[in-house]
């Protein structure tokens, strides 16, 4: 039987668990909220909550993508625009945390978002190892990560046009409501 103490004490813990869990899930709402899309491809930012950036600029902007692979053609194409603070999605919980500070995995089995090549951010390199682990792909940190997006832009652009060609063709179909 548990004592009236220790009921306390689980209610209590229990209680500081989900009042933390709805803060960190309001901080993401509204971060989602203020840029529902990546500026650059449009995508759903909160499908992409796991990949997705949100940074900051010297001219107090701030810009919401789903991947860096959006963040570096952005800052390919903006090159007086410096970034001052970015931000990623942890690939688990989905919170935004310290891009630079982040624990990268590049490669693996689980398909990117963007990129054949996936790049995904973890809060601690033992989340990154497990990750490895379980789905390959290597260590990495944010400048490992942002250059393999600068070297995969060609075949990552080249791959997504050649989607969206057949997305389009497959809606022009018969049967696919444009006839």
């Amino acid at each position: 039987m548990i004592s009236n103490r220790t009921r306390k004490v689980i209610l209590t813990s229990l209680s500081i668990i989900l009042i933390a869990a709805a803060l960190a899930w309001a901080a993401t709402e509204a971060d989602i909220a203020a840029h529902p899309h990546c500026v650059i491809c449009g995508m759903d930012r909160l499908k992409f909550a796991h990949s997705r950036m949100l940074v900051t600029y010297d001219d107090d902007t701030e810009v919401g993508y789903c991947s860096i692979h959006c963040v570096a053609v952005d800052n390919a194409a903006n090159l007086d625009r410096v970034p001052v603070r970015m931000q990623v999605g942890h690939y688990d919980s989905r919170q935004l945390i310290d891009a630079e500070k982040a624990a990268w995995v590049i490669g693996g089995d689980r398909p990117g978002v963007m990129t054949k090549v996936a790049k995904w951010a973890f809060a601690r390199a033992s989340e990154a190892k497990r990750f490895i682990q379980k789905n390959g792909g290597r260590m990495g940190d944010m400048e490992v990560a942002m250059k393999a997006s600068y070297e995969d832009m060609y075949a990552d652009t080249k791959m997504i046009r050649e989607k969206r060609k057949m997305m389009r063709a497959k809606k022009m179909k018969p049967g696919h409501g444009h006839e």
